[in-house]
């Protein structure tokens, strides 16, 4: 029975670490194909619609990268953040005083996005080294001060072949760069489903 038990464990953690790489490459190839879409960086604030609303298509800033890669999975991280701040408010940071919910706008912040993936439990530690960035990882920079910066590592490597490059928007639209170390990084994370 002993026996049985453990194969059957190693079997079922082969089956979720295919699925894990699978989800990690999908998202990879979501970010990519987001690279060719223009937009133009723009912060402001938009009503839209709930669940799956986005900003419009040709506007955005480094979280919609995000966001919309994510929907290309089906995950509508506008409903996800929104419902789980509806009933843990107090955890999520209050940068903006707000008293509330707003769904408008709370999966656009990036504290948000990173306390989200937390409780989730998709932090992994932050780390110097390129090798522990992989593909379908989503990873926070501080750019100085109080601002905030997300992307998403993909599976492209750097011209010298030592790190994954990301799709990000830090003001020239959805762009794929090599800018994993070019800041400050404040969180790591890999959340698939």
């Amino acid at each position: 029975m002993k026996r049985i038990t453990l194969v059957f464990l190693f079997l079922f953690s082969l089956v979720c670490t295919s699925q894990s790489a699978t989800s990690a490459l999908a998202l990879s190839d979501a970010a990519l194909q987001l690279t060719q879409q223009k937009v133009t960086y723009d912060p402001s604030y938009f009503l839209i619609p709930y669940p799956n609303g986005d900003v419009p298509s040709d506007k955005g800033v480094c979280t919609d990268v995000v966001i919309r890669a994510y929907r290309k999975l089906g995950v509508d991280l506008q409903k996800a953040v929104h419902e789980d701040m509806k009933t843990n408010f107090n955890v999520y940071p209050k940068l903006w005083g707000l008293k509330t919910t707003d769904k408008n706008i709370d999966h656009r912040r990036v504290p948000n996005l990173m306390t989200y993936f937390k409780r989730q439990g998709a932090e992994l530690p932050i780390s110097l080294k390129a090798n522990d960035y992989i593909s379908g990882d989503v990873v926070c920079w501080n750019l100085g001060g109080a601002i905030t910066h997300i992307g998403i590592v993909v599976n492209k490597k750097s011209k010298d072949g030592k790190r994954f490059l990301i799709v990000h928007n830090i003001g020239r639209g959805q762009v794929l760069e090599d800018c994993l170390f070019d800041f400050k990084i404040i969180g790591h994370y890999r959340f698939l489903n």
